[in-house]
């Protein structure tokens, strides 16, 4: 069938079927890491501020161009104000749920969030499913786009770990979505959505991401998607299992979430078994070596 009769059938211009997608120029991916910095430390400015600070680096950019970006970035600055989003007719706002609620539980409560990444050429968007009592990771995801299947494909690896009482994100249409919303439904989880004017709803997903940058993104070059994939993987592992939290009196995520906590001075029998290898000390009159115990490493320490 030839494309002329193809977009008839379709009401499809053929200017729409030939375009091809082109990327950001060098110098819009350049103002876009400038413009993930600065808000990642003042994530209150806006587009007037945030111009206002690119001009006193020295780039000649006007709002328009700052607006774009932002958005093209999935950026808002944090602060009150009447409308939160503008979702299409069939994605439903949920209420907020947690006011005046203590959590003080893991898996009473997970939020999500998506947040930019540069890569050294081109950007992806990060997103966290969070156990808000832990801090622990439940799941992440990476995608060129933002659309609602890396989401769920996301929270579907999440609900086959475990499941909250209580989700909570904002209300972005990625979380709006029929599909989301009902994978959470079916489950028997309460959907929470942040509320007008209630701008700190989700600081501990917005925290992370604070960490994430700082300890993570700023200090590498990602050359592709795999390549950010894998530095993250091992990042992730390491803020979960590894790096003490302050605001959990210096135990790791891990540690809350699962109840337990690692031991700083292991006894000496669960760290070995007295029958695999020979430690050898020499005499003191420098005589011949003579083996005294034999020990192997646990698999368990």
């Amino acid at each position: 069938m030839p494309v002329v009769r193809q977009c008839r059938l379709l009401e499809l211009s053929r200017s729409t079927f030939y375009y091809q997608p082109v990327g950001e120029n060098a110098y819009n991916l350049a103002l876009m890491r400038l413009i993930d910095e600065q808000f990642t430390k003042r994530p209150f400015y806006g587009v007037p501020r945030m111009t206002e600070s690119l001009r006193r680096m020295g780039y000649g950019v006007n709002p328009k161009r700052v607006r774009r970006l932002m958005r093209l970035m999935g950026l808002e600055a944090i602060y009150p104000k009447p409308r939160l989003s503008a979702n299409g007719p069939d994605h439903k706002v949920y209420p907020y749920l947690l006011k005046d609620v203590t959590v003080d539980r893991p898996d009473q409560v997970w939020a999500a969030d998506i947040t930019y990444v540069r890569l050294t050429h081109g950007f992806v968007y990060l997103l966290a499913i969070l156990d808000w009592y832990s801090r622990y990771v439940i799941a992440w995801e990476l995608s060129t786009t933002l659309d609602a299947g890396f989401c769920l494909e996301a929270l579907r690896r999440a609900l086959r770990r475990s499941k909250p009482e209580i989700f909570n994100t904002d209300q972005g249409p990625q979380f709006t979505s029929v599909d989301f919303t009902r994978c959470l439904l079916d489950e028997g989880i309460q959907v929470s959505m942040d509320g007008r004017g209630r701008v700190y709803d989700n600081i501990f997903v917005e925290r992370l991401w604070r960490s994430v940058k700082y300890e993570e993104v700023y200090l590498h070059d990602y050359q592709t998607v795999p390549a950010a994939r894998a530095q993250l993987s091992d990042y992730f592992e390491f803020y979960n299992t590894d790096r003490p939290h302050e605001g959990l009196g210096y135990k790791t995520p891990h540690e809350v979430y699962f109840g337990t906590q690692a031991a700083l001075a292991p006894a000496p029998e669960a760290m070995f078994d007295m029958d695999r290898i020979d430690i050898v000390v020499p005499r003191a009159n420098g005589e011949a070596d003579f083996p005294v115990f034999k020990i192997k490493m646990a698999s368990e320490p």
